[in-house]
């Protein structure tokens, strides 16, 4: 069975076009989501992918309608994948699950994605190195000011306080 997804994410566009092109390449139910940005939920998305059974092909006009980014379609096509479901897109054709060729462009994505991910952890701990080195203080703020530790301080052995460890 050919299922189609359609999604807006702003109130400048409307899913008619989505919708048209959807039913056009033989898809019978598609499900809709409308969100605006602030909004992370995907109810139809999340409705879809407890409805697909083995041997269904999700259909979408283009893959960026489907995820937020290349980690999130990856997700998606591999949760697909392990329910032997397609994954097809009507604009892009080299991205087709159930052609050979299309899996291996998404094999070749999640290489690219895998790659990506190395490379901003490398730059993130680079960056917090440089910032160590440039005395920056890293991690949440302290509670105390230096003024409130020296008077704990001066409280504790001045005054007689007893100190436990």
């Amino acid at each position: 069975m050919l299922i189609g997804y359609a999604r807006v994410s702003t109130d400048e566009y409307a899913l008619d076009t989505q919708v048209w092109h959807l039913h056009d390449a033989g898809c019978k139910t598609i499900f809709k989501d409308t969100l605006l940005e602030e909004e992370k939920e995907r109810p139809a998305l999340n409705q879809l992918l407890q409805t697909v059974r083995q041997g269904d092909v999700v259909a979408v006009y283009r893959l960026d309608r489907l995820a937020r980014s290349t980690q999130h379609l990856l997700e998606i096509a591999e949760y697909l994948r392990q329910k032997d479901v397609g994954l097809r897109s009507i604009t892009e054709p080299w991205a087709d699950t159930t052609s050979s060729e299309g899996r291996i462009v998404m094999q070749v994505f999640a290489g690219i994605a895998d790659f990506e991910r190395a490379l901003i952890r490398e730059r993130t701990a680079i960056g917090r190195q440089q910032a160590r080195q440039r005395g920056t203080h890293m991690g949440r703020p302290p509670k105390f000011t230096p003024m409130d530790t020296a008077r704990i301080y001066k409280m504790v052995t001045q005054d007689g306080l007893p100190v436990s460890v």
